[in-house]
């Protein structure tokens, strides 16, 4: 099948990344980017800044394929934005890649030329066909002997509903609800805050991103009240790490989430668990399954994390952990259930191939359900599959990587019940948070 390209769905980071050590390798690549840009998913949260250095989101393939147009890296212990990340790496990156990248390209199936999924015969002699809309209407099919699908998961946020689905009440109040951080910086959305009353609902990064952000508004912005509304009991570890976490700006971040909370700017109800989301004339009610309500609110902003989008892969065969969504192989890994610590083993094309041949899902993709997914963890699981595509079946499977520590315990499936007791683990028991919540 070498006559036929590499596809990778998405013009990310990770997407890139791939293109970049297909590229090297000797790989015919084509990368599919739906948005209108290298980038597109990035440039939505352009305000808010990384957590991991310049050093640990530039990929080395990458990198060697930019450097002779001239480019230089940023410093790599400085942070980049969204908007740098786009600007300074990503869009330079696609530029570089010229006619491979394809925006504007929506990959909406794949599946074996010729055969659904039922058919046995031919999935191992016949290309991957790639079903692509574009921004125009038209459609075509593109022939790959492989598929990596890179396509991330920001756009399939969670509900704010408990159970997986949303809560009663949901949809029909979506125009009063954000299920990413909103840009406060943007005077038209700071207005719809201003002075408001907002729940921020969640407990991981983007939360702690949005707790320090509102309050910062609150401290500027007369009458502006906040509450937080978490299903886990709110433990020191909540806020992350800390000083022991080796990613200092990750620690950093839960650090200025906790002293918001202790300075009280919020009202933390814990233990929340979402069912209805009643309307009230202009104003909305959060009610909980145990009863507790949460009234008077203007706008809630849901950053109860991402999920895949499965559907336009009905047709090709995939070995899916059946909680995180994910290949099985990365799910036993990362699972947040049983996960310790926040470290994570290296892991590359053996742990990523599927049961269809030639088909990879990689990224944020990988990880289906679970959190805390690191851009070098990508970049390297992309690099074992270029060599594996490039016939270096040993270099494959040389993966080597380690990962910055969390300096945190636990699982989310543990922390999920209130008073759960702690399993310990290698960073001890819970702590307590010294933090006035009211």
């Amino acid at each position: 099948m070498n006559e036929y390209p590499v596809v990778v769905v998405g013009a990310g980071p990770i997407g890139l990344a791939a293109a970049a050590h297909l590229t090297e390798t000797g790989s015919a690549v084509i990368v599919l980017e739906r948005g209108p840009s290298a980038g597109s998913a990035v440039s939505e949260w352009n305000h808010v800044r990384l957590f991991s250095p310049w050093s640990e989101v530039v990929d080395p393939a990458a990198a060697r394929l930019l450097e002779p147009t001239g480019w230089a890296a940023p410093n790599g212990d400085t942070y980049a934005t969204g908007r740098e990340w786009v600007e300074k790496y990503l869009a330079p990156l696609a530029d570089v890649l010229g006619d491979a990248v394809r925006v504007d390209s929506e990959v909406v199936g794949v599946a074996r030329r010729g055969r659904d999924r039922v058919v046995d015969a031919g999935r191992d002699t016949e290309p991957l066909s790639v079903h692509v809309r574009h921004s125009d209407g038209s459609e075509e099919r593109v022939l790959a002997r492989a598929v990596v699908d890179a396509s991330g998961t920001w756009g399939s946020p969670n509900p704010l509903g408990s159970e997986g689905l949303p809560a009663i009440g949901e949809k029909s109040s979506a125009d009063r609800i954000d299920y990413r951080v909103p840009d406060l910086t943007d005077p038209a959305i700071r207005a719809q805050f201003a002075g408001k009353h907002t729940v921020i609902a969640g407990s991981g990064h983007s939360a702690l991103t949005a707790i320090i952000t509102f309050a910062e508004l609150a401290a500027e912005e007369p009458g502006t009240t906040l509450t937080w509304a978490v299903r886990r009991s709110v433990t020191a570890d909540v806020f992350g790490g800390g000083e022991a976490d080796e990613l200092a700006a990750r620690g950093a971040l839960g650090q200025r989430a906790k002293k918001a909370v202790d300075d009280g700017f919020l009202t933390v109800v814990s233990g929340f668990r979402t069912e209805t989301v009643a309307a009230e004339g202009d104003q909305l009610t959060l009610v909980g399954d145990a009863g507790a309500r949460i009234g008077c609110v203007d706008r809630i902003v849901a950053l109860t994390g991402f999920r895949p989008d499965l559907s336009w892969l009905s047709e090709v065969r995939l070995d899916l952990d059946p909680t995180l969504q994910a290949p099985k192989f990365v799910a036993e890994l990362v699972d947040p259930n049983m996960h310790s610590c926040g470290s994570v083993s290296p892991h590359g094309v053996e742990e990523l191939t599927q049961p269809e041949p030639g088909f990879y899902l990689v990224g944020m993709k990988s990880y289906g359900r679970a959190p805390t997914f690191l851009a070098m963890t990508g970049y390297e699981q992309v690099r074992s599959i270029a060599a594996e595509l490039a016939g270096d079946h040993e270099g494959a499977r040389k993966v080597e990587l380690t990962l910055p520590d969390t300096g945190v315990c636990g699982g989310a499936g543990l922390f999920d019940e209130p008073d759960a007791p702690s399993t310990g683990g290698c960073c001890g028991v819970p702590r307590e948070a010294e933090a006035q919540l009211t």
